[in-house]
């Protein structure tokens, strides 16, 4: 991964070019010598905000209503006193 950096007058000057070096990673644009935003890919981003289908958007899917599913019973309390001996 090479992380790149641009004045923000390099960045409007040439956006296709930051796009395309986002693709190789992460690209730091500066405001006055300052680090002020990152441009990622969107596959990037995702991985790092951990974005994916919720658990509602994966219920709701075509076919769900098709897959058995049978959880085992717990036994036993839930929740235990913990046993710092």
């Amino acid at each position: 991964m090479t992380i790149k950096t641009l004045s923000s007058r390099e960045f409007n000057q040439d956006t296709s070019g930051a796009k395309r070096a986002a693709k190789e990673g992460p690209v730091f644009i500066t405001d006055r010598g300052v680090p002020a935003h990152v441009l990622l890919t969107i596959e990037d981003y995702r991985k790092l905000s951990g974005d994916g289908p919720s658990i509602i958007d994966l219920l709701a899917m075509p076919g769900v209503a098709d897959i058995e599913f049978d959880p085992p019973r717990l036994d036993g309390p839930m929740f235990r006193e913990p046993d710092f001996s």
